[in-house]
């Protein structure tokens, strides 16, 4: 049930919640210590990468000493390492991850091991990432699995078949098996390695459907043949077979023709890349706003953006708001407050504890960023009765609503899978408010908490391979359910029909409840 709906006007609200403790600058306190930080990374050194070849093996010496440092500094410095599994599991797979490195691995294999192991803690800002050769890497590709996909419960329905010849495997078929293993035993194998918040799969299966997740980590669990039998309903809803080849890039590449690149200034090509993480869109005939927000990262230009698309609204007098965060991972909490003060009808919390469990580390020069998150932890956090470090600027702050071009229609906001971290926390922050309706499916970040905030990345010094490790524990609402997302109020989820149709269901959606309560 939604609070009722406040009777004073949001530009009015001047009170903060009774638990706020923060000074009336701490904003200001924070963009100081942030433009610090920012000379400060400015003044690092550069390292040259070595050349990266993906067929080395590592020695179980090295693999095992690199796995070491790994454990080592999860077990030193995570603040929610036991929050979904207790110890003695945790342990366990600690000690299972080791033991498959009796024998040389390359850094790819290597890889998918710690991936294993992260996946047990639930944390879903806990990943690998390649070490810094391998992501520049862009040598020839071989033969790779063909299909992309789009996944949910009980159903995964294929986009996209390199193989454009194949004339069974097309866009909309159901998958059933693939080489003899049903979907499902084949979706949970894929899950074991993919790091989520606490019991949440709408973002395993939104991370699935993703690029060429699901196209690489079969590759990986299953291995690849030149030819695989599949199972499929096809789009007449008739049980079929195939046998599904490889996708080899060379041979590909020669029967496509080629295009001269189109030449773009430094300045267009700035705007065509902000053009695609958020923009405006005004649809006079159905009196709506869409803004879509598709990252809350400081390169966006988010607060001119945001301050020229509300003033716009008011000035056009619509009605409507949609704001789309289903492709939003997040990033700047501040930017994320920042969009949520336009639309919030009153003050609002988005931390009851925010803390870290120390402030240096034995492992700290694998660290990236070391000196930034040392100054952070030293002067920015304090020590309390539970021996944690508090980060006490945002812990029970209230934030006050905007007051100019502050928007008081109906919001509509769209969730997803790909909702994550700081755009979870902007639609739990409104979810409540009576003129506004979460609008999707669960949000892949966590509703209760996550573990943002300062992530630095932990590159192991015989792999390269880094980890990205949390230092705090950010609990959103300790009121909500623990491990899953911010519950949408009105469900929009795909169907095959959609997706055969390459049709926008959630949009789509949205637009028939704006239609319904306008009477069009």
């Amino acid at each position: 049930m939604k609070k009722p709906a406040q009777t004073s006007s949001p530009k009015a609200e001047t009170n903060t919640p009774s638990r706020h403790r923060a000074g009336t600058h701490s904003n200001e306190i924070m963009r100081n210590w942030l433009a610090v930080f920012s000379v400060l990374l400015m003044l690092g050194g550069c390292v040259a990468s070595k050349p990266f070849n993906p067929s080395k093996k590592f020695s179980p010496k090295e693999l095992r000493e690199d796995y070491d440092i790994f454990r080592a500094s999860l077990e030193e410095a995570h603040p929610s390492l036991y929050w979904y599994t207790p110890k003695d599991s945790m342990d366990y797979y600690f000690n299972l991850g080791k033991s498959k490195l009796n024998d040389s691995l390359t850094e790819s294999g290597f890889r998918y091991v710690l991936s294993s192991v992260l996946s047990k803690i639930r944390c879903g800002h806990t990943s690998v990432r390649p070490s810094d050769a391998a992501a520049k890497y862009n040598g020839p590709q071989g033969l790779s699995f063909p299909l992309f996909v789009k996944a949910w419960p009980d159903t995964v329905v294929v986009t996209a078949n390199l193989n454009r010849k194949d004339s069974n495997v097309v866009r909309g078929v159901v998958l059933k098996s693939i080489d003899g293993k049903p979907i499902a035993f084949i979706l949970d194998s894929l899950f074991s390695f993919l790091s989520a918040d606490g019991y949440n799969t709408t973002h395993k299966y939104q991370t699935i459907s993703n690029g060429s997740n699901f196209r690489t980590l079969y590759a990986v669990v299953f291995g690849l043949k030149q030819k695989t039998p599949v199972e499929f309903i096809d789009t007449a809803g008739n049980l079929r077979t195939a046998m599904l080849s490889l996708y080899n890039p060379r041979a590909d590449t020669q029967r496509r023709a080629t295009r001269p690149a189109q030449v773009l200034s430094k300045g267009e090509r700035k705007r065509l890349e902000l053009e695609q993480v958020r923009s405006l869109r005004i649809d006079t005939t159905l009196h709506t706003a869409f803004l879509e927000v598709n990252t809350f990262t400081k390169g966006a230009c988010l607060r001119g953006f945001f301050r020229r698309s509300f003033k716009e609204i008011e000035r056009k007098k619509i009605p409507n708001l949609v704001v789309d965060v289903r492709g939003n991972g997040g990033g700047s909490v501040i930017l994320s407050n920042l969009l949520t003060k336009y639309i919030a009808d009153k003050p609002f919390v988005i931390a009851d504890s925010l803390y870290a469990l120390r402030r240096s580390s034995t492992y700290g020069k694998y660290r990236n960023n070391r000196l930034v998150n040392w100054l952070f932890l030293e002067f920015l956090t304090r020590k309390r009765k539970d021996g944690r470090y508090h980060f006490t600027l945002y812990e029970q702050k209230g934030f006050k609503p905007k007051s100019r071009y502050h928007f008081k229609g109906t919001t509509y906001i769209l969730t997803g899978g790909n909702t994550f971290s700081a755009a979870s926390l902007f639609a739990h922050s409104l979810r409540e408010q009576e003129d506004v309706i979460v609008v999707g499916e669960e949000t892949g970040g966590g509703a209760y908490g996550n573990t943002a905030w300062l992530i630095p990345d932990v590159t192991l010094p015989h792999t390269g391979v880094r980890f990205r490790l949390p230092l705090f524990r950010l609990v959103i609402d300790k009121n909500e359910p623990k491990g899953y997302g911010v519950q949408p109020e009105i469900p929009a989820p795909p169907t095959v029909e959609a997706i055969r149709k390459n049709e926008d269901y959630k949009m789509e959606k949205v637009k028939a409840l704006i239609r319904d309560r306008s009477g069009q």
